[in-house]
């Protein structure tokens, strides 16, 4: 493997950051007091990210899209996750799913996420079925050509931001080895559709100015075409699409790593305590070199990951793994980063309680760590079971 990266990407990653600490890093703590983005400032943070060639940089050059691939993808996610994610999450990158679309779906959908037009968000979590999703009990029913759709759905991100939501619903059930089990299809439903409403969510510690909401469905009714994949195949969809987000997640947690581990080794370079520099003490270097060692690990696991998608040969558990260190490491090195900083390191001057509480999320979104170990374990055992 060749792990010195190109021009191009040395590019790439440079002209990232500076994005990142420029166009983001400057409005951070005046969306964390407020817990919002004005509206004018998120039509600013995207028309730059479309100008300077950020916006829905995974899709296909074919598709109108920046056409990157993987790795420098996760290299370009690395350098904007340092930023509030509020923010970072401006510089959109369409959900990958979109690419299912077909038809008309694409000139409604598709396209116009491609180029800033619309945004989109994904529902599949409910208050009843989190990590299992065969639980779900959102439910579509068909109704001559149309759908008739009943439920809800919650921690749905940044639904009051969305042009449409791709929604995961029941549509039926088959048998299995282990009984019944739900057929699941996905919808492309556009907010306003009558019987369909949005809801503020829950507060959270993590992530403030980007939003979780709930969603209703009472009698909601969509015409079959808007059906994305084939009917009962919804997990197949999301699994063609949906592993790329947790490499997004890992690389998004490199870059508030480093940022954490800048801002303590700053620190440890230049407070001094006992007459000398901290970062001279043992108990202060060692945190620093641990910090340090899981880090590069776990950028090495990401880019393996990332380096294996564009070679075709990439798993679930290439994914699993990447997601799941990454994440712990990001809360052991935000961790450390506050303890190196003593109490100032808690106060909101500093990034590092934010980095920290936004940390926590991590481990949880886009499957749990739990679920994570799950899909290793599982991959490893299966010869022996098959």
């Amino acid at each position: 493997m060749e792990f010195t990266l190109s021009e191009e990407q040395r590019m790439l990653v440079d002209s990232a950051r500076a994005f990142a600490e420029q166009e983001l890093y400057p409005y951070e703590v005046e969306v964390e007091q407020s817990d919002q983005v004005p509206p004018a400032l998120a039509q600013q943070i995207r028309e730059r990210a479309i100008s300077q060639g950020f916006f829905a940089a995974n899709m296909p050059e074919s598709l109108g899209g920046g056409g990157l691939d993987a790795v420098s993808l996760s290299l370009v996610e690395r350098e904007l996750g340092r930023a509030s994610f509020a923010l970072q999450y401006l510089v959109a990158r369409p959900s990958n799913i979109l690419q299912a679309c077909v038809g008309a779906q694409r000139e409604r959908y598709l396209l116009p996420c491609i180029r800033g037009e619309k945004t989109d968000c994904l529902a599949m979590t409910e208050p009843e079925a989190g990590s299992d999703l065969r639980s779900m009990q959102c439910r579509a029913d068909r109704d001559g050509g149309e759908y008739v759709i009943n439920g809800s759905k919650h921690f749905i991100s940044h639904a009051d931001l969305a042009d449409f939501v791709i929604l995961f619903a029941a549509t039926g059930e088959e048998d299995s080895s282990r009984g019944p089990r739900k057929l699941i299809s996905a919808f492309l439903v556009d907010m306003g559709t009558p019987g369909f409403s949005v809801r503020t969510g829950y507060h959270s510690v993590s992530h403030r100015g980007y939003h979780n909401c709930i969603l209703e469905f009472d009698n909601c009714r969509v015409p079959a075409g808007q059906v994305l994949g084939e009917e009962h195949n919804g997990f197949a969809v999301a699994n063609d699409w949906l592993g790329a987000t947790r490499l997004q997640v890992a690389a998004m947690c490199l870059g508030r790593a480093y940022r954490a581990l800048e801002n303590a080794t700053d620190w440890a370079a230049q407070r001094k305590q006992f007459g000398q520099f901290i970062g001279r003490f043992q108990g202060v270097g060692f945190k620093l070199a641990e910090m340090k060692m899981r880090l590069e690990a776990a950028e090495l696991l990401t880019l393996k990951a990332a380096w294996k998608t564009d070679q075709g040969t990439v798993t679930d558990s290439d994914y699993a793994m990447a997601k799941l260190f990454t994440t712990e490491m990001l809360a052991f090195v935000a961790d450390e980063a506050i303890q190196i900083h003593g109490g100032m390191g808690l106060m909101s001057a500093l990034p590092l309680e934010r980095i920290w509480r936004d940390a926590r999320v991590e481990r949880i979104w886009e499957g749990t760590s739990e679920i994570q170990r799950h899909i290793i374990s599982r991959d490893m055992l299966r010869p022996y079971w098959s």
